[in-house]
């Protein structure tokens, strides 16, 4: 002990000692001038969705109109590749049926939509129909989208035709089919796409109608939340119990308190969408390109507006999981905390808006574990706002863990601190790691050994 004691105070003498040095230099060296500002002048999806219009402009309350909406309708998650330019399309979006890459929707008049008129632009957003008069995949979201009104989807093409125009074409889709699937969207439409557009129910508040507008309209929720049958169209009467898409996990938004928002109030859904994170959860994952481009430039009626009807949406029906090996939640436990509990703690309470806590979460518990096995194999960053500018990181452990250990901590968190969810094998994770591309070890963006 006096040892230790004696290394404390040498310690603390030469971080003393060299603090002293470091004023003296200082004091003794000229003041530096400030250093110069270089404001970018590139263009950032960021610059775009934040930047009004200036009033003096020709139509400025449109423009800026349609500024707003392009952020609540989400659409530069969607129409921008790695690296590329913001609009210009090309991001390969996985469905069952194989790839298919967005579309150039800036002024181009070439290869984006430049010399489309805004009456083809309604009948895209609101019939599927390309400027030809050609059926649309429905990975675009038409069926959500033609429940925007007229005037709406009037200002956003405006707003699209003051964009940069750029000069691209995205790869041709990479489908699974041996003919064009194009053929029978037109049959898909008749079985699947509602006939009407947005309706208001006269029951409700105008703060719930304005949050159904946005949430089964632009914000197209329920291209994600909602599971889809073979089809890929939504299921029936199962709105919001959760989807999966590009192997991850799109978890319940209903009232249901295990793996739902039974347990959020609306002001963590509305702080959740302004900032990425609350005191249940953090955005990862395609939610976190939701709130980096989408909500977090929202205003806090229309959040809390969205948050008043996702608490309006009746619980998905109960599940219950049979108890896990208890050999699997012991080897668990000790993955857990090798690896996990510097940042989630030995307890799972985490660090409240850094770490999320992992006791009673709702991602957590979702039947499917595709979402948690994704997190821990390649790891996340979470959404950024300007309130929470910060891009923390959830870590990959695939160079560290084995599937075992990957499935056995699984297994234990989602059955810990009252959490209550299926096991998970590590076969699932294999066939996870070989979709992500992860069996040969190598350095990710979420890494953490960078």
């Amino acid at each position: 002990m006096r040892q230790s004691k004696l290394r404390i105070f040498a310690l603390a003498g030469l971080v003393l000692c060299v603090g002293g040095l470091a004023r003296l230099a200082s004091s003794q060296m000229p003041a530096l001038p400030p250093l110069p500002a270089h404001p970018s002048t590139a263009i950032t999806p960021q610059s775009l969705l934040a930047t009004p219009i200036e009033e003096h402009q020709t139509n400025a309350a449109q423009l800026n109109r349609g500024r707003y909406l392009v952020a609540a309708g989400d659409c530069l998650s969607c129409h921008v590749r790695e690296g590329g330019e913001p609009f210009a399309g090309g991001l390969g979006l996985n469905t069952p049926f194989g790839v298919i890459y967005t579309s150039n929707i800036t002024p181009d008049k070439e290869t984006g939509i430049g010399g489309w008129s805004a009456d083809q632009f309604y009948r895209a957003m609101h019939d599927g129909k390309d400027e030809e008069g050609e059926d649309l995949y429905p990975a675009f979201p038409y069926p959500w989208f033609r429940r925007v009104s007229r005037e709406d989807d009037d200002a956003i093409f405006a707003f699209l035709q003051t964009l940069p125009a750029v000069k691209y074409t995205p790869p041709k889709n990479d489908l699974s089919f041996p003919f064009s699937v194009r053929s029978f969207v037109g049959a898909w439409n008749l079985l699947f796409l509602d006939s009407h557009g947005f309706q208001t129910d006269s029951n409700q508040t105008a703060e719930w109608n304005r949050g159904a507008y946005l949430v089964t309209g632009l914000g197209h929720c329920g291209a994600c939340h909602t599971p889809k049958n073979s089809f890929g169209a939504d299921k029936s009467k199962q709105e919001f119990h959760g989807g999966k898409l590009d192997n991850w996990v799109a978890p319940d938004l209903t009232a249901n308190s295990r793996i739902g928002l039974g347990e959020w109030s609306v002001n963590d859904i509305a702080e959740f969408l302004e900032t990425g994170r609350n005191a249940h959860a953090a955005a990862g994952g395609a939610m976190a390109d939701v709130i980096t481009y989408s909500t977090a430039y929202l205003t806090d009626a229309d959040r809390r507006a969205i948050a008043a009807y996702l608490k309006s949406q009746p619980a998905s029906p109960a599940t219950a999981a049979s108890a896990p090996d208890a050999r699997a939640m012991a080897r668990g436990a000790e993955v857990y905390s090798d690896a996990c509990s510097s940042c989630h703690l030995e307890n799972g309470v985490g660090q409240s808006r850094i770490f999320p806590p992992l006791g009673k979460d709702a991602m957590l518990q979702q039947s499917d574990a595709t979402g948690v096995e994704h997190l821990i194999l390649a790891g996340t960053q979470i959404g950024v706002s300007d309130s929470r500018p910060s891009a923390l990181s959830m870590p990959s452990f695939a160079w560290k863990l084995t599937d075992q250990e990957i499935a056995d901590v699984s297994t234990y968190i989602r059955n810990s601190w009252g959490n209550q969810a299926p096991a998970v094998a590590a076969s699932e994770v294999a066939a996870l790691r070989k979709k992500l591309h992860l069996e040969t070890v190598h350095y990710t963006d979420n890494s953490g050994d960078q």
